[in-house]
């Protein structure tokens, strides 16, 4: 379902993932109690950012050397995490998408991890997250055209070689992106920081509790890579 080629985790041998797949989810617009405890959780990061500056936090750290490792530039291109988290410091709010985005948005913000949420019918078999060697097709989320990756950029592709995010973390694809028919989830919570194993079990287990509270028809599996 979700697995790392083995030259990523050569490359990168720090990195730590949490894989929850949910089988019969309802995607709607986010229950009030949902929507009451992501904008609890926004002022809650707030707080600590005020403390701790977002470039500061060691995952966000971690994630800008992977980038640069890669030959993404980590100002130009920013990791899901920080970007939310960038978002939330300037504008002062994140805004309801659905259950399942702000889901994954909340989880993200309280661990400062990028969190990947993807409808499973998009995805043709597996994700592999390995380097792309340039031809693989990526459909751009509000765009029309199919654009492709740079050679030897880190991409999560699935068993048709199709792209489903470009560079690593940074954005996800209109294929399997998730919407009001989305059934099966697949949700994807990675670290690279020296805590990143105890950070996304705590990431993951936040997950799990959270989709059986408000997708409580679900089944949800959950794993822990490498």
């Amino acid at each position: 379902m979700f697995r790392y080629d083995r030259q990523i985790l050569a490359d990168f041998p720090a990195i730590r993932a949490g894989v929850l797949v949910a089988e019969g989810v309802v995607n709607g617009p986010a229950a009030a109690p949902l929507t009451d405890r992501f904008v609890g959780q926004q002022s809650a990061t707030k707080r600590r950012l005020e403390e701790t500056p977002i470039a500061e936090l060691p995952s966000i750290v971690a994630w800008r050397r992977a980038f640069s490792r890669f030959g993404a530039k980590p100002t130009q291109y920013r990791n899901a995490a920080e970007a939310l988290l960038r978002r939330l410091a300037k504008q002062g709010e994140i805004p309801s998408i659905s259950t399942l985005g702000d889901i994954g948005n909340l989880v993200s913000i309280r661990h400062a991890l990028p969190v990947a949420v993807f409808d499973l019918d998009g995805i043709d078999g597996g994700i592999t997250v390995r380097h792309a060697d340039g031809t693989e097709p990526f459909a751009d989320l509000g765009s029309s055209e199919t654009t492709n990756p740079e050679p030897g950029e880190v991409v999560f592709v699935d068993d048709q070689a199709r792209v489903h995010a470009r560079r690593w973390c940074w954005r996800q694809s209109a294929d399997s992106a998730t919407g009001p028919n989305t059934r099966r989830a697949l949700v994807v919570v990675e670290g690279l920081h020296e805590t990143a194993r105890d950070d996304v079990a705590a990431a993951l287990a936040d997950l799990g509790d959270l989709y059986v509270e408000y997708q409580p028809q679900a089944e949800i599996s959950t794993q822990r890579l490498p």
